[in-house]
């Protein structure tokens, strides 16, 4: 057994300790901790190769005490020598006590010309200490500073550590490589003094300062095409966008000059629109390898880290969907400001989400574009960490601090980030320390908030400078042809402004491209009336068997078995209810090769204990998922309890939704209260995605809602926000009462020729409410209900008719049977957005006669009613709801049992009080 023990709290004077170890260490290596092999061999093997003049062996354990306090200052400076590394360009570095003195490990001055076999560990053969801390130094405190060894992987820790101190050969560039980070530095420099001269005050957020993200991005792509990446996600905020879109993605400049100018045409036909340095775009490039790669830059709301799930989610689709689950083919990029990547909480979701089973792509290459200030606030007001990129630390995953100003070091550091992410699969962060030029925009004043800052800056030569300078110092490259390259670089941009015609790249659609064209925009007739969606008997029997078949010898606890035999009897009874509805929707379009796949808070079982997608075997712990695989040839049936997030995982399923047309996409919520948690992503994307972008997506939202005394954060799902935020036919929202509809809206997502998002109001109680069930015949019939009339009624008789949407039905259902009362119908709104028009108009000319009002669970100021009050068919409706109130429900039950009973009656009343 190999036993631990950590140097900090080792006293390095302590000669009999440390010989104990060495004896155990020559006993059994594999007895004491690797750290301590690692010691012990570095020793042995320096004395092993004495220096001319000396012995061999020696006295070993008699030189251990001075030796170990060598290593441990070697050690100091592998932990913590990036504290004092010259990674910024404008400024000292605040003094973060790093311990790295001699005298911090009982050392002198007067043992720098002692000689140590040590020094092997670093491949110094028998090195003086001074020239130990000068290697060191070269390695840990220059303009790069790396932070490893707090990973709990050893492998992790000495890949790394092998890599960064051989660092040398990595890092010597030939004279092709450095003229291509010359011709990228120039690219991102001309092109940035372009716009400033030409579109002075125009807002582009430019990269001045960081420039050298244009050859980093470059060297990603290159470097991670060598192993085998086809494709390339990015994600980034507005910092830079148009040098990426420019110089990385290939976007014609003649485009991107016609949007400063104003000559864009927009088709608002097609939307709104969104400002240019939001928007997405596609190109595949070839890299110096000659690879063919695609590169996608999502698009991005100014919600700044906002896209960085939506980045996963759409890579996890195209692998899904393209590359067979290879994480080696496609690498996410996601390109972070460093007070962003601090301040935003979603970074630390997408982090803690990147190695679970269920949103897994292999790793990504996080980006800082680390300006040192956010909008106007200083870092020592944005972050109480040392470093933006200490969320890293929840991965045990290695950050690379960069110096902004030195190119070959930015290059170097993308590039091992790049091999990293290809051996180990995980996430890691390049943190690129340099300035922003101007203020947030450049018609900011800076030097408002930060004077002293941005007159250091002001007298700073940006990076293509320092790299042409330091080229020339080095004769490396002839001054002549540096400044040739740029003037090349100036006049073309000069030829587009001119309007010189640039061709675009040359572009072959993948296949959920494919799928995308064909696909048509909706028109506001396709709401009316829903597509045929019922499937035959012989489906709904295979889909059954599925759901009630266990692996041989899966033993799951005893109540699952009487699960199994309820689902058998309500299908042979004909009574199927919520969940076996929905089951079937996803069976049946598993077995028609459609994909599906579900994420959400214990949505394997279900929030209430109805779905049960899986079950475990009590003795193995082992889950079986029903529809996985219960057919030959079926779509592939992904469900993933996730973690405690909604923000995150909402955007990764949105990002699921673009990249996979032909799937179908689920988040679902434990409460539809707590979708606010995500109301970024449904704001920004789901809403307005296909108005900003022209972007569609089916994703569906299951928000469970419904009041039944649980309390203000269990009860409503909100639905005024979403029916606010509907308009231009950008989505669905219903509220459904009936297992049939929840099967025909899930099977109608992926029937429609366009797609939308679809929010569903799911039920609580309704799950096992004995009226809430449906027949076979309603499944194998007919499609979605947009309305459902009231069956048991007359029309000619009512004078009343009461509207509603979902489970306050059943409360006034029960109220209507008990009462006798056929006067009275209670017709259901199921779809509430888009307005199913013609039928609502039809509905109501049959009841002309009838007194109209609108019921609802919820207080007057929220749920659907102000809504339809944009509809002049509901301007002679009253209302009965719960009072207007600042929170959702109350958390008494007995006053929720009062409210509830005032609504019910006061809708059957002989006079109605509307509220």
């Amino acid at each position: 057994m190999t036993v631990s023990h950590d140097f900090t709290y080792v006293s390095s004077s302590d000669n009999a300790f440390i010989d104990g170890l060495y004896t155990d260490y020559k006993k059994n290596p594999d007895s004491v901790d690797s750290s301590w092999r690692q010691f012990f061999r570095g020793v042995e093997f320096g004395l092993s190769r004495p220096a001319e003049g000396q012995e061999a062996g020696g006295a070993v354990v008699g030189n251990l005490s001075k030796e170990f306090k060598v290593y441990r200052l070697i050690d100091a400076y592998r932990s913590r020598g990036h504290l004092v590394s010259t990674t910024n360009p404008i400024r000292e570095r605040m003094n973060r006590h790093p311990r790295l003195e001699l005298e911090d490990h009982g050392l002198t001055s007067a043992d720098l010309e002692e000689t140590f076999a040590i020094g092997e560990v670093l491949g110094l053969k028998n090195a003086k200490l001074k020239d130990i801390i000068s290697h060191l130094r070269n390695i840990y405190c220059s303009t790069i500073g790396v932070e490893y060894m707090h990973s709990n992987d050893s492998d992790i820790r000495e890949w790394f550590q092998q890599k960064i101190e051989n660092q040398a050969q990595d890092r010597n560039f030939g004279i092709d490589k450095k003229k291509r980070i010359l011709t990228k530095l120039n690219e991102a420099v001309a092109f940035e003094n372009f716009l400033h001269t030409k579109y002075v005050g125009q807002k582009r957020f430019s990269l001045e300062g960081g420039e050298n993200t244009i050859p980093a991005l470059d060297a990603i792509i290159n470097k991670s095409a060598t192993y085998g990446v086809e494709e390339v996600v990015i994600g980034m905020a507005h910092r830079g966008r148009l040098n990426v879109l420019a110089n990385i993605m290939g976007k014609t400049y003649e485009y991107i000059f016609n949007e400063f100018e104003g000559q864009a045409t927009p088709d608002l036909t097609m939307g709104d629109g969104d400002v240019k340095y939001h928007m997405g775009y596609a190109s595949q490039v070839t890299t110096t390898g000659g690879q063919k790669v695609y590169l996608k830059l999502m698009p991005n709301p100014s919600h700044l880290e906002a896209v960085s799930a939506v980045v996963l989610g759409y890579s996890r689709a195209q692998g899904d969907t393209l590359y067979k689950e290879d994480p080696n083919k496609i690498l996410p990029i996601i390109i972070h400001g460093d007070a962003a990547v601090a301040g935003q909480g979603i970074c630390y979701e997408t982090v803690q989400m990147s190695a679970l089973k269920g949103y897994n792509v292999g790793g990504a290459v996080h980006f800082v574009i680390n300006n040192q200030v956010g909008f106007t606030t200083d870092f020592d007001d944005a972050r109480s960490s040392i470093y933006s990129t200490s969320v890293a630390r929840v991965l045990d995953t290695p950050v690379i601090h960069v110096n902004g100003d030195d190119a070959e070091a930015v290059i170097y550091a993308v590039e091992l980030a790049s091999e990293f992410r290809a051996k180990f699969h995980k996430d890691i962060f390049v943190d690129m320390v340099c300035y922003r030029k101007h203020g947030h925009n450049e018609s900011d004043e800076p030097r408002f908030t930060q004077p002293k800052f941005y007159a250091l800056i002001s007298k700073h030569a940006n990076p293509r400078e320092v790299y042409k300078d330091k080229l020339i110092e080095g004769k490396q490259i002839e001054a002549q042809l540096a400044v040739q390259m740029e003037e090349q670089f100036k006049n073309l941009l000069q030829e587009r402004f001119n309007m010189v015609k640039q061709k675009p790249l040359p572009y072959l659609y993948q296949k959920p491209e494919e799928q995308w064209q064909a696909f048509r925009r909706s028109t506001p007739k396709d709401f009316d009336y829903s597509p045929k969606t019922a499937i035959t008997k012989d489906t709904m029997e295979k889909v059954l068997k599925g759901l009630t078949t266990l692996p041989a010898n899966f033993k799951p606890i005893q109540k699952i078995d009487k699960l199994l035999e309820e689902r058998s009897k309500r299908f042979a009874e004909d009574q199927l209810d919520w969940a076996l509805a929905e089951h079937m929707a996803y069976g049946s379009l598993l077995l028609e090769g459609i994909n599906v796949r579900m994420s959400g808070q214990d949505c394997i079982r279900g929030t209430f204990s109805h779905r049960h997608a899986g079950v475990v075997d009590e003795n193995s712990n082992t889950r079986h998922i029903f529809l996985q695989n219960f057919a030959e040839k079926q779509g592939k049936y992904k469900i993933y309890n996730s973690l405690l997030s909604e923000y995150a995982v909402l955007g990764f399923e949105y990002g699921y939704s673009l990249g996979s047309p032909q799937s179908l996409a689920i988040w679902e919520a434990q409460f539809g209260d707590f979708a606010n948690g995500a109301q970024t992503i449904i704001d920004q994307f789901i809403s307005s995605g296909e108005s900003k972008w022209q972007r569609q997506s089916g994703v569906v939202l299951m928000l469970p809602h419904g009041y039944e005394g649980q309390g203000p954060e269990h009860s409503n799902a909100r639905p005024e926000r979403f029916l606010q935020l509907a308009a231009e036919w950008n989505m669905v929202v219903a509220n459904l009462t009936t297992p049939a509809n929840i099967f025909h809206a899930l099977r109608r997502q992926v029937k429609w020729d366009f797609r939308k998002p679809l929010v569903i109001f799911t039920p609580k109680s309704l799950l096992r409410h004995p009226d809430c069930i449906s027949s076979k015949k309603e499944l194998m019939e007919g499609a979605f209900q947009e309305i459902i009339d009231d069956a048991d009624v007359n029309a000619k008789d009512v004078k009343r008719l009461i509207m509603c949407t979902g489970k306050v039905y059943y409360d006034l259902k029960a109220k209507q049977v008990k009462d006798k009362r056929k006067d009275v119908a209670i017709v259901r709104l199921e779809q509430l957005y888009p307005m199913p028009e013609e039928q609502s108009w039809k509905l109501l000319e049959k009841y002309k006669n009838a007194e109209k009002v609108w019921v609802q669970e919820e207080p007057k100021n929220m749920g659907a009613f102000t809504f339809l009050r944009r509809y002049v068919q509901f301007d002679d409706f009253k209302l009965i709801a719960r009072k207007s109130s600042a929170s959702p429900a109350t958390g008494y039950a007995s006053v929720h049992a009062q409210e509830q009973a005032k609504i019910v009656n006061g809708a059957f009343a002989d006079k109605i009080e509307s509220v």
